[in-house]
């Protein structure tokens, strides 16, 4: 595997963590992904909400948790309570509701602050990538596997995946950005 190759799987892996943390971020509609981070107390064990039960959108503003066993209705309408969303779950039989209130300015720039600032972690992660690829370059042509032209050449990919990844960045951080201050 050359050493693009690798940087350019290193960056991607930081991009799907990035979209990850977004997906997690609450906006002014329901996203079944806000209940992510979830975990239900089960059989004795702590689980993921998304291995217990059916996490839906029934409405802009609400989601329908659906437990794949109707008994754990309850433990995850406390687990989901719990969790320190700022979510209010109403358990209906079998199911539990999940009402998104309705996010104030002020909560809506703390949000985009965050997202930024998660968008800025994620631009650091990708030119770390870029400083160890540069860095294994330049030790492979320190050891006489490289030539000057293949480092220069390497290194312009290298700059060339870190200017395309960090735009990525900015464009969905753009887009969520636009998603959150929405009303």
């Amino acid at each position: 595997m050359t050493i693009t190759d690798d940087t350019k799987k290193k960056m991607e892996a930081s991009i799907e963590h990035f979209k990850d943390e977004l997906r997690k971020m609450r906006t002014g509609r329901a996203n079944p992904g806000m209940l992510d981070s979830v975990k239900v107390e089960s059989y004795g064990t702590e689980m993921r909400l998304k291995d217990v039960a059916n996490v839906s959108v029934s409405e802009a503003r609400q989601l329908l948790v659906t437990p794949f066993d109707p008994q754990i209705a309850g433990p995850i309408s406390k687990a989901i309570e719990k969790a320190g969303l700022n979510l209010l779950p109403i358990l209906e039989g079998n199911m539990v509701r999940v009402p998104i209130p309705p996010m104030s300015e002020e909560i809506r720039k703390d949000v985009v602050k965050l997202a930024k600032k998660k968008a800025e972690d994620a631009k650091v992660a990708i030119r770390e990538h870029r400083r160890k690829a540069n860095d294994t370059a330049k030790k492979q042509k320190a050891d006489g596997e490289l030539t000057e032209d293949v480092l220069k050449k390497t290194e312009k990919q290298v700059q060339e995946l870190t200017d395309q990844n960090c735009k990525k960045i900015d464009e969905l951080f753009s887009a969520k950005e636009k998603d959150i201050l929405e009303v």
